[in-house]
């Protein structure tokens, strides 16, 4: 019988390095986005979103309000930022909303 190896890890690096061993993190990155945007943007904004969708480094925001849409338009550089502040990570360059 072999013996046992005692080494012992963090669960945290563990998960780390299983995700980036099987190439996960753009997976993670898109539920990663639209959790920070749900909880960065509150419920009065997430009333009248109908999808959040992260391509490549886009973020499209799909609204059902033409006068939110209009409004968020005016902070998008600020959304972003608060965004990838978030996210801890630059992954969003430009945001869509349709």
């Amino acid at each position: 019988m072999s013996k046992r190896q005692n080494d012992s890890f963090k669960i945290d690096d563990l998960m780390k390095s299983f995700v980036k061993e099987n190439k996960l993190e753009k997976g993670l990155d898109k539920v990663n986005v639209e959790a920070a945007w749900t909880e960065m943007m509150g419920n009065g904004v997430n009333t009248y979103t109908n999808s959040v969708k992260l391509h490549k480094d886009v973020l499209y925001v799909e609204l059902s309000s033409s006068v939110l849409r209009e409004e968020l338009s005016y902070g998008k550089d600020k959304i972003i930022n608060m965004l990838n502040e978030s996210l801890g990570k630059n992954l969003i360059t430009k945001l869509i909303l349709r």
